[in-house]
């Protein structure tokens, strides 16, 4: 009696012949590269589907970035490079190396704590030396976008208590001023009023706040080390 096939064995099946000579034509001629696009696009319309609340969507949308992940692992398996059971592998060792106080002998009581654990391991496996410190503004992808780059840089200077004094790239009382009495509508319609004045000005938002990001990155770092910006 066959054992019965789980369903993502079958739609790494249905995507291997998709990619057989004899399957689709636009499936075969697919690329990492040419897929990029579609990632971010299936990924873009999960979240719209969380921030309604639209849970059958949500499956859906799942689905679609499921198909994403099983689409490159096989192109990438095509290539011997690897294949759909390295990345779960991979991703299955990880979550066990990094949650040695779910998985081993260590006991951590709150989340803080956890972070700090995940990010020595994490600079273990890239065999960063313990004595070396961590960069003092962490790199983000180069392709997040810019309003998500900037609160992350906000987060971790923030939690330094190194924000930039210099008023040209930060000023922590008008931030703590437009702060009150903030909503969630609130600042989603001061953000579009400002992309919109971006736009009849002539500005391009992302770039803008890219640079600026950039900069208060510059100044913090200099701030915290003289000697660099020397």
């Amino acid at each position: 009696m066959k054992a019965r096939v789980s369903q993502v064995e079958r739609l790494r099946d249905i995507m291997a012949k998709l990619r057989a000579p004899d399957g689709c034509p636009w499936d075969r001629e697919q690329t990492h590269e040419t897929l990029a696009p579609y990632l971010i696009e299936e990924c873009c319309e999960l979240l719209e589907a969380i921030d309604r609340g639209d849970v059958p969507h949500m499956q859906e949308e799942l689905g679609d970035v499921l198909l994403q992940v099983v689409f490159h692992a096989q192109m990438a398996e095509e290539g011997g490079a690897f294949d759909l059971e390295a990345v779960a592998r991979g991703i299955a060792d990880k979550l066990v190396r990094r949650h040695p106080h779910v998985f081993g002998e260590d006991r951590l009581k709150t989340s803080g704590e956890v972070l700090h654990q995940w990010e020595q391991i994490k600079r273990a496996e890239k065999g960063v030396p313990a004595h070396v410190p961590e960069p003092f503004v962490k790199p983000s992808p180069g392709t997040l976008p810019a309003l998500m780059r900037a609160v992350d840089v906000y987060k971790q200077l923030a939690k330094k208590r190194r924000l930039p004094t210099a008023a040209e790239v930060h000023d922590e009382v008008a931030v703590a001023r437009l702060a009150e009495g903030l909503d969630e509508a609130a600042a989603g319609r001061r953000l579009f009023e400002l992309a919109a004045a971006c736009r009849k000005a002539g500005i391009d938002p992302e770039a803008a706040l890219r640079r600026h990001v950039a900069r208060v990155c510059d100044r913090a770092r200099d701030e915290h080390d003289p000697a660099r910006g020397r």
